[in-house]
């Protein structure tokens, strides 16, 4: 991870295993030519199960940044998860780990980017694992009370997903 983040991450499980949890990074700086293969290997599960390449194309899009558009790419994302369910999936959301984080992240300078129903917002579907240090004070701002506010609606970003 960035060098930045190191210190308000460490901070952040500290608090977290000191109420008994027991958080992992399971992803941090991806390279490009990781994420592609990671983008690649979408495609091609999703082409096992009966979908056209355009179609999963589409729908891998949906998940996994392509490859340069990745914020693990910048080292400030980190995937965290719970040492009893370290699989991404949508019951990742109801670990003690991801609830914790989703109330408690922006304390520490992080904020879930990709949160639940902002998917027409951020071009990515929920991703309750990601989480993107922003610093205190903006992921003080962004969070409001559970419902998180998008670096897209905050900064006025239009993307081609609205």
């Amino acid at each position: 991870v960035d060098e930045r983040i190191v210190a308000p991450l460490n901070e952040m499980f500290k608090a977290m295993r000191a109420e008994g949890l027991q958080p992992l990074v399971c992803s941090g700086y991806r390279t490009i030519e990781k994420q592609h293969n990671l983008f690649e290997d979408d495609i091609k599960q999703q082409v096992r199960q009966g979908s056209t390449y355009d179609q999963a194309f589409y729908k891998a899009k949906e998940y996994t940044a392509m490859p340069g558009a990745s914020e693990h790419h910048t080292g400030l994302a980190v995937d965290i998860v719970g040492k009893s369910h370290q699989s991404l999936n949508a019951a990742q959301a109801r670990t003690k780990e991801a609830i914790w984080l989703a109330e408690h992240c922006a304390e520490y300078g992080f904020i879930l980017r990709y949160p639940a129903d902002k998917r027409d917002i951020t071009g990515i579907a929920y991703e309750s694992w990601h989480f993107r240090y922003v610093g205190v004070d903006l992921a003080s701002k962004l969070y409001n009370n559970g419902d998180w506010i998008t670096l897209e609606s905050y900064f006025g970003i239009t993307s081609k997903y609205n």
